[in-house]
């Protein structure tokens, strides 16, 4: 689990092709430094297991299901990554939950300023659309941001300077891709509607969706 603060950019050292996956390998320094073994990384906002680490180094196994559907089959050596490390007992709980499971890649379409921020466009296939809210979180490349405008098949943000500054939106053009990941509760409140239009649950299992629904209602989530 990941909040969507990135802590550091890493740059890649290789992206080497194995079979039908690959083995992503980064360099990095701030949470390099701390790595073991199996420890969970979100690079890009998709969540990797740590292989190898040796100093400033580390490598990942990347699945051809991830190749495919996120952009980290498209970088190359020198390209820059947003990483952030699993969630500790002590981490602050800042941005919002993010899995770091994409739930798929969109495209920048435009960005502009407004005042000291920028407005940025995101096109967006209707797998992520569907689970996106004005003032809605929505994690973009593994960074938390904060859903402006949804239209048929298109999204905006705006960043401040410091978010462009520490991450790699800040110089990311129109064209680029960017990994997507909606708020893991959209889903949860999708399942849940469903099973009981479905009159899938058992009383009690239908009452305890009642009173969760409502607390969201109470909470301004739905």
């Amino acid at each position: 689990m990941f909040t969507g603060l990135i802590i550091e950019l890493g740059e890649v050292w290789a992206l080497e092709r194995r079979g039908p996956g690959a083995r992503l390998t980064l360099k990095g320094h701030k949470i390099f430094n701390d790595l073991a073994l199996g420890d969970s990384i979100a690079i890009n906002g998709v969540c990797l297991t740590v292989t190898s680490a040796e100093r400033d180094m580390a490598s990942f196994d990347v699945s051809s299901e991830t190749l495919k559907n996120t952009n980290l089959g498209g970088l190359r050596r020198g390209d820059r990554v947003n990483l952030e490390p699993s969630l500790r007992p002590d981490s602050k709980l800042g941005g919002h939950f993010v899995t770091g499971h994409a739930e798929a890649s969109g495209t920048i379409r435009s960005r502009r300023a407004e005042g000291n921020a920028e407005r940025i466009e995101i096109g967006a296939p209707a797998s992520v659309l569907k689970y996106l809210v004005p003032k809605g979180s929505v994690a973009v490349d593994g960074i938390s941001l904060t859903v402006v405008d949804i239209w048929k098949d298109a999204f905006s943000l705006v960043i401040i300077p410091h978010t462009a500054a520490q991450t790699t939106i800040g110089f990311k053009k129109a064209g680029d891709s960017v990994n997507l990941e909606p708020d893991i509760l959209a889903k949860y409140v999708e399942r849940m509607l469903q099973n009981k239009v479905a009159g899938e649950n058992s009383p009690d299992a239908d009452a305890s969706n009642e009173r969760f629904i409502s607390k969201l209602k109470d909470s301004g989530f739905i």
